[in-house]
């Protein structure tokens, strides 16, 4: 048994020489070694790999160049000695750093011919540098930070085929780069190269769109974006305040609910017509409170040339209306003071020998003898001068836009258009009752226009009664002083027993051509016109009206003038 043992022993101790002497041993080391280095190499791929992932995920398109390189710069050392991170970019032929990180570690104010990032450019081709101190002369380095650079890795940044800068990895240790460490660090300027375009495109992208919207905002009139259900897509919000309270209040999206109130489309709703014809459309709409806009609708197409939006812009043409009005009733009033005239001088002349005959015929006849025949040439002077003075405030009247205000007394002006108006009133059976104060001061004023305004405002009390159907008929003139937010006003009221006014269209009637007189007897324009000389008197109009019982229009005119 010890022989066979001593035999075994032996043979083991042949095997293992056998194996030292033919490198079997050797093999299996350098085999093992091979594939822990292999090992580390994917793990250091993988994590590579995993930061340009996590790169990827964590820049974002509103991020700045700095940004983007200070996120980069916290990921490299796991994977990548870095000490220091630079972008250099290229205009027209000129380098400039301009990001690093960290941000404050140089300054490099000119790159020499020399420099690697220089010829990195100028090859397209990463590349390993190790630097001397000569190399760094161009480098103004911060001393509050380590240094100085030993080892640098710098890569082309790309746009497409064009070469837009360089990225530098750099180190503070000799020799801290291989050569198969520019694969990775080109895969990361590529994807800083995609993030930082995407993020000066997303930059022009919003302020492209930020300015629209600004100049969207910037115009006054009200603009809208509607889709072809009906939704609001886009407003600038310039709605008139009467309109924004409704547009506040409704929940839903759809214009005919902002903007009417309405649970459907409208009837005749212009966004069909744009729909038919493809083609702009214009409407004039006028609001309960009176506004006038003028609307245009126009058609907004898609790529495919269908309609996907209709754009909306409201015009308040409302004081441009009034304008127009003033414009037309002025046009009236000089054709009325040409006819004026005309009649004035053909019937001066006879007026004034009919006068005259009379008063001599009255000189000629003894006081007591015909006295019958005395009283009728009086009544015929008295008829003569009355037809002389009515035909002097005509001519007043039709001027008034050739007269500047002057010191007036209103009761003088009320009792002028009394005179021209009221057998034209009388004849309809309603009577006029004046209350004229008079204690009442002189104001400035244009006294033809004032007189305008109490002809407009009897006119309308007269077609009140006309419908009322009432048996007693009456107009009240009144002028009084009143005193109010610490000013005295002079105040002009006409008041009558009529109809009155529906509540409903009470904040229409001083909009330029509303009535609710048939289409004989009324034009819209009187009230419109009346408001706006009031109004260039520094004064204003007041209405009280109660449907079926009656209406008062009252001027205010400030006692003291501006």
């Amino acid at each position: 048994m010890n022989g066979s043992n001593g035999k075994e022993n032996v043979l083991n101790d042949r095997e293992k020489l056998l194996e030292q002497l033919t490198g079997v041993d050797s093999s299996k080391l350098n085999y093992y070694v091979e594939l822990k280095k292999r090992n580390q190499e994917v793990l250091k791929q993988n994590s590579r790999l995993q930061i340009l992932h996590q790169l990827s995920r964590d820049i974002n398109l509103d991020m700045s160049v700095g940004d983007i390189l200070e996120r980069a710069f916290t990921k490299l050392p796991q994977t990548l000695p870095c000490d220091f991170l630079g972008l250099v970019t290229v205009k027209d032929g000129v380098l400039s750093l301009k990001a690093s990180m960290p941000r404050n570690f140089c300054k490099i104010d000119d790159f020499p011919a020399h420099s690697p990032s220089l010829k990195v450019i100028r090859d397209k081709r990463g590349g390993i540098f190790n630097l001397g101190p000569e190399d760094l002369l161009h480098v103004r380095h911060n001393p509050g930070n380590p240094g100085p650079l030993r080892a640098l890795a710098v890569v082309p940044m790309f746009k497409r085929d064009e070469v837009i800068g360089a990225l530098i990895v750099a180190s503070l240790s000799d020799g801290a780069y291989l050569r198969e460490d520019l694969s990775f660090v080109q895969h990361l300027a590529d994807q800083l190269s995609i993030s930082i375009l995407n993020a000066r495109l997303y930059k022009e992208v919003s302020r492209a769109k930020k300015e629209w919207e600004e100049t969207f905002k910037a115009v006054t009139d009200p603009i809208f974006l509607i889709d072809t259900d009906y939704n609001v897509l886009l407003h600038n919000d310039r709605l008139p305040p009467e309109m924004s309270a409704q547009w506040n209040k409704v929940l839903s999206s759809k214009c005919f609910a902002k903007l009417h109130d309405r649970d459907r489309p409208c009837t005749s709703c212009p966004l069909e017509d744009v729909r038919r014809s493809g083609k702009p459309v214009y409407r004039r709409w006028q609001t309960e409170g009176g506004i006038l806009l003028d609307l245009s609708y126009y058609p907004v197409f898609n790529e495919e040339k269908q309609l996907s939006a209709v754009t909306i812009i409201f015009k308040d043409v409302t004081e441009k209306t009034k304008m127009e009005a003033q414009l037309v009733h002025s046009a009236k009033l000089a054709a009325i003071g040409e006819m004026a005239a005309g009649v004035a001088h053909e019937l001066n002349s006879p007026m004034t020998v009919i006068i005259g005959t009379a008063q001599m015929l009255v000189r000629d006849f003894p006081g007591e003898v015909d006295r019958d025949k005395i009283e009728a040439l009086e009544d015929i002077i008295n008829c003569g001068l009355r037809c002389k003075r009515i035909i002097q405030n005509l001519l007043t009247f039709s001027r008034q836009d050739e007269l500047p205000t002057s010191e007036i007394d209103l009761n003088e002006e009320v009792e002028r258009v009394l005179s021209l108006i009221r057998y034209q009133i009388n004849r309809s059976q309603v009577e006029i009752i004046p209350h004229l104060d008079p204690d009442l001061p002189k104001i400035n004023a244009n006294g033809p226009q004032i007189q305008q305004v109490l002809t407009n405002f009897l006119v309308n009390a007269r077609d009140a009664l006309d419908d009322g159907g009432r048996p007693e008929k009456i107009i009240q003139v009144t002028t009084a002083l009143r005193r109010r937010d610490k000013k005295t006003w002079i105040v002009l009221s006409v008041r009558d027993n009529g109809t009155g006014i529906a509540p409903e269209a009470l904040p229409k009637i001083f909009t330029p051509f509303f009535t609710s007189k048939e289409a004989t007897k009324g034009t819209g324009l009187g009230l419109s016109v009346s408001l706006g000389i009031a109004e260039s008197h520094g004064g204003t109009i007041e209405v009280d009206s109660i449907p079926g019982e009656g209406s008062t229009f009252s001027l205010l005119l400030p006692l003291e003038q501006l």
